[in-house]
């Protein structure tokens, strides 16, 4: 058999499997619960009918990219925290499925426009210094200091912050499902639930809830993004025109992406993808000539708070639910793998307000 089975080999040798935890859904959410709950002991089956990274975990662009620092609040400084713990996070998922994540923290350039941008920019730099703790920097450099690796500015300035990070999601995903494996993890597509059971699938998922409970609680955002064959490792990601331009580790650039509240067809691409590219291209000239090797659509999962969804499932009584990953998903992974193992193993409730279900019901 392969790596995905049609039903866990327990279930189909025995009838029966006892499990402390089932996460339901294969995505960075629930993988990275799983991998959390695992690694403090728990035995976890993974379900989900389509695979690892079938939905927005298996996209394109992978841009791990930090709020502001400014305004200060709690969705800011766990977003901080779960991007500082993502370096450690990858190098063990890496270490133990020896496959790539692509993850890389290799800081973002974004141009500065005018006058009042670099004035807010400069306020930036100050108020990132306690804020990110000396972990990361928010500097103001010539664009000319990253050669023709940097997006054309007005100013002939831009933000470079040290704390972005770029990640491949379809790579990191089933690296991360096969150290999973290698802990003696079982995922497949079709199981019964049993133990804790976490629910973490995504955009249907959220539509779901939201039939059950009869108002919107949360929906789906379709994005479109293109990877092109141009080896630009170890430079920044830019952020130019609304766009993420991600040099990824293995040769490739992904560029992304729209953002579709109405749509027919889920993981169809269309003519909005090709002004992504054609943007892209405008911001990044170096990728005029080389050749677009995918073109990719998906739905990605937005809660109605705009916040990740994580707790007690509002539907299911005594189950819970992590989901509502929605842009952020990848960069807030690793610290809500924790704060759901908390929760789920030990009844310990680390979330914070912002991130519970109620703030979407």
């Amino acid at each position: 058999m392969g790596k995905i089975e049609v039903f866990c080999n327990s279930v189909l040798k025995w009838g029966f499997a006892m499990v402390d935890v089932t996460v339901m859904g294969a995505g960075a959410f629930g993988l990275s619960v799983a991998w959390a709950c695992v690694k403090r002991g728990a035995s976890v089956r993974v379900v989900d009918p389509n695979g690892v990274a079938a939905g927005a975990s298996g996209g394109l662009v992978g841009a791990l990219a930090p709020h502001t620092p400014e305004n200060w609040n709690d969705k800011k400084a766990f977003q901080f925290e779960s991007l500082i713990m993502a370096e450690s996070f990858w190098a063990e998922v890496e270490h133990i499925s020896g496959l790539p994540s692509g993850y890389g923290r290799l800081g973002r350039l974004q141009p500065i426009a005018d006058e009042r941008a670099l004035n807010l920019a400069k306020s930036r730099a100050e108020t990132a210094v306690p804020l990110w703790q000396g972990k990361a920097e928010w500097r103001i450099v010539n664009q000319d200091d990253f050669g023709d690796w940097s997006p054309e500015s007005p100013t002939g300035l831009v933000v470079y912050d040290t704390l972005s990070a770029r990640i491949h999601p379809r790579q990191s995903c089933h690296a991360l499902a096969d150290a999973l494996r290698k802990k003696g993890v079982e995922i497949c597509t079709e199981a019964k639930p049993e133990g804790a059971v976490v629910w973490a699938t995504g955009w249907r998922g959220l539509i779901e809830v939201s039939d059950q409970m009869g108002r919107m609680v949360g929906n789906g955002v379709k994005g479109q993004a293109a990877l092109f064959q141009l080896d630009r490792k170890g430079l920044p990601q830019l952020f130019a025109d609304a766009l993420h331009i991600i040099p990824h580790a293995d040769g490739t650039v992904a560029v992304g992406s729209t953002s579709e509240r109405d749509f027919d067809t889920p993981d169809q691409t269309d003519t909005q993808l090709d002004d992504v590219i054609d943007r892209a291209i405008n911001a990044m000239p170096a990728l005029a000539d080389a050749e677009v090797l995918e073109r990719w659509a998906g739905v990605r999962p937005r809660a109605k708070s705009r916040a990740p969804m994580l707790g007690a499932h509002p539907t299911r009584t005594g189950e819970f639910i992590a989901n509502g990953g929605f842009k952020i998903g990848f960069g807030m992974a690793p610290k809500i793998g924790e704060c759901m193992a908390d929760l789920v193993l030990s009844g310990q409730d680390t979330t914070p307000d912002a991130f519970k279900p109620e703030a979407s019901l």
